[in-house]
């Protein structure tokens, strides 16, 4: 059973050498990230699950590995130890996976969600994860709408009320309004997070749960969250 959720974004900029040069914002960001996942592991679960957007639905084999190559940054700056072939995992569970190893917790499961996935079978996925063992912990990572400012997608007036949704159900630790968020609305404001959210709903459905959203801002356009859910 779910016993601890970490919600979290995924921006490349959570790296602190991706960052360099960032504001402060960045730093608050990263500590609040930090912060999530101390609570999390702080309940003990006997397995963490993250989840987060990718090109299928399953687990990722153990050995699967990621990259922000494309971000500037060399393997060894991520404390990544590059497997055989190519990097497979997707940057939500790469950075998943980088804020687990900060923390100095190794292993877990790493199980991608499509972005686009129907509402349901999100559900249906998170109340399996949650029945995987004894003590679930969950990371979730997920950015919020990219459309608070005109880059990097467009200004659009129902982006900022969408997130302020998301983070009053995050702080509400309120399975059900994440289930019910728009998904046509969510990709239509380019919500990478939508997905992951509404399994960690099916992940919690049933319990009672206390919620705290330690971060809510845009700083680049882009709406990030970072909450806690733990037993009521």
């Amino acid at each position: 059973m779910l016993v601890a959720a970490a919600v979290c974004p995924h921006p490349p900029l959570l790296v602190p050498g991706v960052a360099a040069g960032a504001t402060a914002e960045t730093d608050d960001l990263r500590a609040a990230c930090d912060a999530a996942v101390a609570v999390l592991l702080a309940a003990q679960p006997d397995l963490v699950v993250v989840v987060g957007a990718a090109d299928r639905m399953d687990p990722f084999p153990a050995g699967a590995w990621g990259s922000l190559r494309a971000y500037g940054l060399d393997d060894r700056d991520l404390g990544v130890v590059a497997g055989d072939g190519e990097p497979t995992l997707p940057l939500p569970l790469t950075l998943g996976r980088w804020l687990l190893d900060r923390a100095g917790a190794a292993g877990g499961l790493l199980f991608g969600v499509a972005a686009d996935a129907a509402r349901d079978r999100c559900v249906e996925i998170g109340t399996a994860l949650a029945d995987r063992a004894p003590r679930v912990g969950m990371l979730v990572m997920g950015d919020g709408t990219g459309r608070r400012t005109p880059k990097p997608g467009y200004l659009d007036d129902r982006a900022e009320p969408f997130d302020a949704s998301v983070s009053a159900a995050l702080a509400a630790a309120d399975p059900g309004a994440l289930t019910g968020l728009d998904v046509a609305l969510a990709e239509d404001l380019l919500v990478q997070g939508r997905a992951a959210w509404q399994v960690l709903a099916g992940a919690a459905a049933g319990t009672a749960w206390r919620g705290e959203v330690t971060y809510d801002a845009a700083p680049y356009g882009v709406g990030y969250l970072v909450a806690t859910w733990l037993p009521d």
